[in-house]
């Protein structure tokens, strides 16, 4: 794996971004990561993070179309890139080998 740091809260938000795909804009970002994690967010963390994961390479993002709704202002809809959907995968296998590893949580996990 490449040595880019991607932090717990950046990888929830790539996570995010991949699982709401073309619906992916800030807020929309924010309320299902508040939904998931039962918790108030900070618009403020959630831009943080998309910029720092777009800096990183993980994320890229383009306008959307100007709606009434928003009073004529544009979304910025994100979009995982190759390199942020191979850097996930690589996270999740070195995950599931590691919870493998652990011997007593090992069997209890299946259950679950």
């Amino acid at each position: 794996m490449k040595k880019t740091k991607l932090g717990e809260f950046e990888e929830l938000v790539l996570l995010t971004v991949a699982a709401l795909q073309e619906d992916a804009y800030g807020l929309r970002i924010k309320q299902e990561l508040e939904e998931r994690l039962r918790e108030d967010l900070s618009m403020g963390s959630i831009q943080s993070a998309l910029k720092r994961l777009e800096e990183k390479g993980f994320l890229k993002s383009e306008f959307g179309d100007a709606t009434p709704q928003r009073g004529g202002k544009r979304k910025r809809i994100y979009e995982i890139t190759p390199y942020a959907h191979r850097t996930l995968a690589e996270l999740k296998a070195i995950r599931a080998d590691l919870w493998k590893s652990i011997p007593k949580l090992a069997g209890s996990l299946k259950t679950i």
